[in-house]
């Protein structure tokens, strides 16, 4: 196309000075015929006569031969622009593309040049799912930036006005869409970011949790921590009826249906024996109670219900009882050394046990961990106090009672860590169980 502008301007230069030169010549009414030539014609095809300089000025001629040259290298410079900045366009629009079809969730080091560049600068992505999202994220703002320079470069470059529309209009349209693209890639990185960090903290809790139980478990049943031969083998001794000697778990119950509660205990305290233990929730003091006060029998309360237990133990000698209780009907049962002395139903039924309580031993609380009475305190010793989510098997209290077997609760078991004493209350060694059973 350049040769055929520079030939045009050519021959329409001579035959515009031919008319001036000619004007008488040419008669009236003539036309002039402009045909367009090559421009390495134009010279021979149309001769032009030479026209002395005036004053050192380049003559007509010269003057649009050195407009023509000029324009034709700016319209090269601007081709050559054009098509450099649609080959990035191209080389971006592919890289983008293989970016969305890349799985961020699983991106792992895919990715290994830098979008545009041509050389490695993300390398192996870390194991770390937040420091993946994070370089994806400053590789996604880097391609924005890159596109953004290359939108001022064109703005710089190339003149808008000397391209044509359609070409001007398909460059915005091109740069729009990979802008929104870029946007909406981030904002997905940024949500994968954040699930990831959540996904993380919730892992990282459960797991906190379940150690924190282990250790404490282990804490439980680790016979270094323990004064003793065996962490299970004391007793607490409560030896004055007053309202300050107690012995208080360190556990708390949870939401019980359905309990066992057996201990070894020894008392000679008349009237009665007092209270062996009590637990107590707010709201109801009373909760979980043994109790045996003045000259009436020992007694098992239930959220403040009443059952009375045939159990006869303030002979001065040490006794194994275990009481069983569940929510279905409000059924128990009493065991002394080993044998069913009493059933009943009835007791405070269908009531699940509140968790969060205080378990107290030797005292009866009037309120969650305090206002205790002198006249209701346990006098005597008490051992192996255990308890369990579940009713257990006759079977299993015989053994129990009988040194058979040794079963800590799965609730509340019987470690020297596990008990405090207080007002004077003492831990001592206790008797072996085959002692205590020579005792009966």
């Amino acid at each position: 196309m350049l040769p055929v502008v520079a030939g045009l301007l050519l021959a329409v230069a001579a035959a515009g000075r031919g008319a001036v030169a000619g004007d008488q010549e040419s008669p009236p009414g003539s036309r002039f015929v402009c045909t367009s030539l090559p421009l390495d014609a134009a010279g021979a095809g149309c001769p032009l006569p030479p026209v002395p300089m005036q004053g050192g000025a380049l003559a007509p001629e010269e003057e649009l031969k050195a407009t023509v040259l000029q324009l034709r290298e700016t319209v090269l410079q601007q081709k050559e622009t054009i098509g450099s900045q649609r080959e990035a366009i191209r080389e971006l629009t592919g890289k983008l593309s293989r970016c969305e079809g890349a799985d961020g969730r699983s991106a792992t080091g895919t990715w290994k040049k830098e979008l545009g560049k041509g050389k490695d600068t993300m390398g192996d992505l870390p194991r770390d799912p937040a420091q993946v999202i994070d370089q994806l994220s400053r590789t996604m703002q880097t391609l924005k930036d890159r596109l953004e320079s290359l939108e001022h470069q064109l703005r710089a470059n190339v003149s808008y006005a000397a391209l044509p529309s359609d070409l001007r209009e398909m460059l915005q349209r091109r740069l729009g869409d990979l802008e929104r693209q870029l946007l909406s890639k981030v904002a997905e990185l940024e949500d994968e970011k954040s699930l990831l960090h959540n996904e993380t903290s919730a892992h990282r809790q459960k797991t906190e949790t379940a150690l924190n139980a282990l250790l404490e478990r282990v804490s439980e049943l680790e016979k270094g921590n323990s004064a003793f031969k065996s962490p299970d083998e004391f007793k607490v001794s409560l030896p004055l009826r007053t309202n300050y000697l107690y012995g208080k778990i360190k556990k708390t119950l949870p939401e019980l249906y359905a309990f066992t509660v057996c201990l070894w205990l020894r008392s000679s305290a008349s009237p009665g024996i007092g209270t062996p233990f009590s637990y107590a929730v707010p709201g109801q003091a009373n909760e979980i109670v043994l109790i045996e006060w003045g000259n009436n029998p020992i007694e098992l309360l239930i959220n403040d219900k009443v059952a009375q237990l045939p159990l006869f133990i303030s002979d001065g000698k040490w006794h194994h009882i275990c009481i069983t209780w569940t929510t279905r009907d409000g059924m128990w049962e009493a065991f002394q050394d080993g044998e069913k002395l009493g059933t009943g139903e009835n007791l405070a039924p269908w009531h699940p046990i509140k968790p969060g309580g205080v378990l107290i031993l030797g005292q009866e609380q009037d309120t969650v961990g305090g206002r205790f009475d002198a006249t209701q305190a346990f006098v005597g010793e008490m051992s192996q106090f255990n308890i369990w989510d579940r009713v257990l098997k006759a079977e299993d209290i015989m053994n129990i009672a009988n040194c058979s077997t040794n079963m800590p609760g799965n609730i509340i078991p019987w470690v020297d860590n596990n008990v405090d004493v207080f007002g004077g209350a003492t831990k001592w060694p206790v008797e072996t169980c085959e002692e205590r059973l020579l005792d009966l």
